[in-house]
């Protein structure tokens, strides 16, 4: 694409994916596969790491989906009536409406909704990238006591890193969680895989790549870890490694 060719079109919109569930999306026309990015838990489409992913596509022609779970950004529902089953639903129906080949891309809990979603449409899927993927966090990211107020109150509010929100986890989308880890047993997944992940990551350990890199049954695996890079991978550098491992995996023949 050249400096003088039009950029592709960014279509805005609130579809109904999913019946009665109006998402928030942003749809760029162009080459396919088509990216899909899935943001973490309490995030939306509008970081910087979609964001430069979708500038990247726009200089490059090539096709890019974001959109906002629902109960998310600027999608319709409340936050706390939601579960990751609902979420990956969403992932599912997001897939569906591009009606070809895609590619994942998830960010933390986002990773773990790419995997789910993987496996419930294998046809379609032709590569994932997971950035501090945190699949089954539920489990591993939880202390007993946490739990145990999970099951009793029915929700825990924390202090957000990220910002003056709470962070709010509800027993609700704790349990559906713990019905879809997948880290204790082989995962069906064959397409090709990459997983990057920082090394000063305080919130999703980098072993969890290993593990997952380990469970995935596919031979075309992965991971890239960066030494000094935080749970987010947004510095420039961490951008441009992202970037070009989704362009590497889109370039495949």
């Amino acid at each position: 694409m050249s400096s003088d060719d039009p950029v592709p079109a960014l279509q805005i919109g609130f579809p109904e994916l999913r019946p009665g569930r109006h998402l928030a999306s942003r749809r760029r026309e162009g080459r396919g596969p088509t990216l899909i990015f899935l943001p973490g838990y309490m995030s939306d489409m509008e970081g910087s790491k979609a964001t430069a992913l979708d500038s990247w596509a726009a200089r490059e022609d090539r096709a890019m989906l974001r959109f906002d779970y629902g109960g998310c950004g600027a999608s319709s529902g409340d936050f706390e009536a939601q579960s990751l089953a609902d979420w990956r639903d969403d992932a599912v129906a997001a897939i569906d409406s591009v009606g070809g080949p895609v590619l994942l891309v998830g960010s933390s809990m986002g990773g773990w909704v790419m995997l789910l979603a993987a496996l419930a449409r294998p046809e379609w899927v032709v590569g994932l990238v997971g950035i501090a993927a945190a699949p089954d966090f539920t489990d591993w990211g939880f202390s007993d006591a946490e739990k145990q107020t999970l099951r009793e109150a029915g929700r825990i509010a924390e202090p957000s890193p990220y910002g003056a929100q709470a962070y709010v986890t509800t027993r609700f989308f704790w349990e559906s969680g713990e019905a879809l880890r997948l880290l204790d047993a082989p995962i069906a997944i064959d397409c090709p895989v990459r997983l990057l992940h920082g090394q000063a990551d305080e919130d999703v350990p980098w072993r969890i790549s290993l593990t997952l890199a380990e469970r995935l049954r596919s031979d075309d695996v992965q991971v890239v870890l960066v030494k000094q890079g935080d749970h987010r991978l947004s510095r420039d550098e961490d951008i441009s490694l992202l970037v070009a491992t989704v362009a590497a995996l889109l370039e495949r023949p």
